[in-house]
């Protein structure tokens, strides 16, 4: 060890490595445009304001957006709010 270096354990590399690919991997499924369709739906953007933002039709960002729901697995139920629980998962994992 060189003077003023640190030593860090290897497991504890391992286990940050782990943890950032883990927290990642949920985006992973997602394909570019996706991401993109999130992050503008992050902002709180409407869907009419998401495909003018990124020159799609309205019914392409619908397309877009019920893949990611589908990705992400977030099921229609009748308390969730697919579109908040998308946002959380993009926010968590940026």
């Amino acid at each position: 060890m060189t003077e003023g270096g640190s030593v860090i354990d290897p497991t504890v590399i391992e286990g940050l490595v782990a943890a950032d690919r883990a927290k990642s991997s949920e985006l992973d499924s997602l394909t570019p445009r996706e991401v993109e369709v999130l992050g503008e739906m992050a902002q709180g953007k409407s869907n009419t304001s998401i495909a003018a933002a990124l020159v799609l039709s309205e019914r392409a960002i619908e397309k877009h957006t019920n893949s990611i729901f589908s990705k992400l697995g977030l099921s229609e139920e009748r308390d969730l709010n697919r579109r908040v629980s998308a946002v959380l998962v993009y926010l968590q994992n940026r």
